[in-house]
């Protein structure tokens, strides 16, 4: 039971967004009922379809080229696949989660889908009469009579009185009719501050050199720009909210201050590696020791009446020299 008031609860929020967004499919529908509301919202239909199009037609403007929807509309299984590919673009489902763009799975999560939707669309949710989009802030922005202070903002100069400043501080001078005593302190002072801004203005080399390729103001780019930084901030508060957020609550790791178990454990490895090294060392050796006694007793190396002989033959002879030198003086 409460999850159908919730459901309900979802439905409704949903429609007042849409309506909120001034939705043309809703546009006319005046909806009372919360089953209403979730028939139309959860129900497969056409008209359920067109209002999902709408909702990725107004966050990606490049899903309603004329090109794009002559194709879809002859065949319908593509433009499900591309409202789902965009729904995995933005964070919110799979490319496989195709009834969900369908309307085949659970009320409950087609509604918090379009939810999740139409806080990209909006960028915050509020009334319908006090809707403040992205859409009309920059329409206001670049409002005929806006763009000279826009381009002035781009391109800042140390003017403090713009005219309609100084048509308004006239008729208040008029309107108020201050003393000359008064007029003549706040010439002066005007005329003070005149002269310290520019001052500072010969100061700063900055804005008295030209960029010799300036770049031309696009108003365009900057919508562009606009909705790709609104794109960037809704996708990294999901993120973070999904998956960042309980990570940056945890409480920061404490450390043993019980260092001398690491320093015993370094000084034994380090002993460790010293006697391997003694003992690859003392092996070498050995190897080399052994490969010289070979060479001296087999290779001949010691010469005896013009010819080289082992050391074997050598001691042979000796020993035979020293045999018969015995017996001679023996006799």
């Amino acid at each position: 039971m409460a999850g159908a008031l919730k459901e309900k609860q979802l439905a409704q929020n949903v429609y007042a967004a849409l309506q909120a967004a001034s939705c043309p499919m809703v546009d006319g529908l005046y909806l009372q009922e919360a089953d209403s509301m979730l028939q139309l919202l959860c129900a497969p239909s056409q008209h359920r379809t067109d209002i999902l199009a709408w909702i990725c037609s107004s966050i990606n403007p490049n899903f309603a080229t004329s090109k794009a929807m002559s194709v879809r509309s002859e065949y319908p299984d593509v433009l499900t696949k591309e409202m789902a590919l965009l729904g995995q673009e933005l964070m919110l489902c799979k490319a496989g989660d195709l009834d969900l763009i369908r309307g085949d799975a659970s009320p409950h999560r087609q509604l918090q889908f379009l939810e999740q939707l139409l806080s990209l669309l909006s960028g915050s949710q509020k009334s319908a009469g006090h809707r403040m989009d992205e859409e009309m802030l920059l329409n206001e922005l670049y409002a005929a009579e806006s763009l000279p202070h826009l381009t002035q903002m781009l391109k800042p100069t140390f003017d403090p009185w713009p005219a309609h400043i100084k048509a308004l501080r006239k008729g208040t001078k008029s309107s108020c009719k201050p003393s000359r005593g008064e007029d003549a302190d706040v010439a002066a002072l005007l005329q003070l501050a005149e002269s310290a801004l520019k001052q500072l203005q010969s100061e700063c080399e900055f804005l008295n050199n030209e960029q010799q390729s300036p770049g031309v103001f696009s108003p365009s780019s900057l919508r562009v720009a606009a909705g790709d930084l609104q794109q960037l901030m809704a996708t990294f508060s999901h993120v973070y909210e999904t998956d960042l957020r309980a990570y940056c609550s945890r409480d920061s790791p404490s450390f043993s201050t019980e260092t001398d178990v690491f320093h015993r454990v370094h000084q034994l490895l380090l002993a460790c590696n010293t006697e391997l090294e003694m003992l690859n060392e003392v092996s070498e050796a050995s190897v080399s020791m052994n490969e010289e006694v070979n060479g001296i007793q087999t290779q001949p190396r010691y010469w005896r009446r013009g010819e080289k002989h082992t050391m074997p033959d050598q001691l042979e002879e000796l020993s035979r020299r020293s045999r018969e030198f015995l017996s001679l003086s023996h006799s």
